[in-house]
């Protein structure tokens, strides 16, 4: 009997868990099925919006750039030709004149009297040249005649002569007399820049002693510069075609301001540096250049066709050097190294590493990286 109580006691324990952990596994399946139905699914891919260019090909020109300075054709010192008391300025310092223009006047009262000293000699010198002939011609019929010895008659012919040179004499004092007058007037040889003034009104100048001022020509001017001996070569096939275009740059200036032409190579190479000088004639209308300014020229040598160009902001550097990012396949980044040509403009040639219809990305650079998804935009072309 109480074996059998004992059995039948832990038959009831046993029923008793069986319930219970048939009852915790539904309610862990409960939980289950409740955290599996609300959990949201798995997020997509962030795929980076990436600008795209194709590559194209132009026909771009071909320039050799220098570092220059400007020079004038022509740059004076004006002096006086005669000496005398400074008159009057009659052009500020620094105002721009053209060739002819009265600049200075020195007082012409003394050379004024000089000329007319000379005028009356000259008229004295008439007087006794049209005696003289008179006289000659008298002296002529009287010879014919036997009125008159030979000696009379070759002394009429004599002071004739004297006459006639007497007068070339003084007519050519008059001329002297007119010049020296005409040199109390200083002005424009050319037309040009004056500097400042270097002698007060008053001053008693000397011939060739004493600095007026100085008279710069503008326009046009010159531009000089240092092409190296390699390129020489070049240079010369250029010239061969033709005039060689040469472009001037002013500091600060992406765009050229002034145009000219190459119109000097000197005739030796400096031994010291392996350059040559070299120098161009720029028109200057609105005079931008003075002279003495650092400048950049650039000549156009050649044109290149089928030049491969990206924009220069799509480059990106490393240490094996320049490269680009290129759209691959299934839109994914490929970054390809590239040698690099001339530029012209924002764009740069590309020599090696990539082909025309290439998209290559321009922007998001630093957000991308070599096999990375991405989603091309095309850019508009620039107008």
């Amino acid at each position: 009997m109480r074996k059998w109580k004992i059995a039948l006691g832990t038959a009831v324990a046993l029923g008793a868990i069986s319930v219970a952990s048939v009852h915790l596994l539904d309610m862990g399946n409960l939980s289950l099925n409740a955290g599996t139905a609300g959990a949201a699914p798995a997020p997509a891919a962030f795929v980076m919006p990436v600008p795209v260019v194709s590559v194209v090909k132009k026909t771009i020109p071909i320039y050799l750039d220098y570092a220059a300075r400007t020079e004038p054709i022509r740059n004076i010192t004006l002096q006086a030709r005669i000496p005398g008391y400074l008159q009057e300025q009659t052009a500020a310092d620094g105002v721009d004149v053209r060739q002819g223009d009265l600049l200075y006047k020195i007082s012409p009262d003394d050379f004024q009297a000089a000329l007319d000293q000379a005028k009356a000699q000259v008229q004295r010198d008439t007087a006794t040249l049209d005696y003289a002939r008179s006289n000659l011609g008298r002296g002529t019929e009287l010879a014919k005649s036997g009125y008159l010895a030979k000696d009379g008659f070759d002394q009429r012919t004599s002071t004739l002569r004297e006459a006639q040179a007497s007068l070339a004499v003084n007519q050519a004092a008059v001329r002297t007399a007119e010049l020296n007058l005409s040199y109390a007037e200083i002005r424009a040889p050319f037309g040009g820049r004056l500097g400042r003034n270097q002698a007060s009104v008053g001053t008693l100048v000397s011939v060739a002693g004493t600095v007026l001022n100085t008279l710069v020509q503008l326009d046009p001017i010159y531009v000089t510069f240092n092409p190296s001996e390699t390129d020489l070569a070049e240079i010369e096939q250029a010239r061969a075609n033709g005039p060689i275009e040469v472009e001037v740059l002013l500091p600060g200036q992406t765009e050229a301001s002034q145009k000219g032409e190459l119109t000097f190579i000197d005739n030796s190479v400096d031994r010291s540096t392996g350059t040559i000088t070299a120098r161009a004639t720029i028109g200057n209308g609105k005079f931008t250049l003075l002279p003495g300014q650092y400048v950049r020229v650039r000549l156009h040598v050649r044109e290149q066709a089928d030049a491969l160009m990206v924009p220069q902001t799509a480059l990106g550097s490393s240490q094996l050097g320049k490269y680009l990012f290129v759209v691959g396949k299934g839109n994914t980044v490929d970054q390809r190294l590239v040698s690099l040509g001339p530029t012209s403009g924002d764009q740069v040639a590309i020599l090696s590493g990539v082909a025309e219809g290439d998209q290559v990305i321009t922007g998001n650079l630093q957000k991308i990286g070599p096999g990375a998804p991405v989603s091309p935009i095309p850019e508009k072309p620039a107008t």
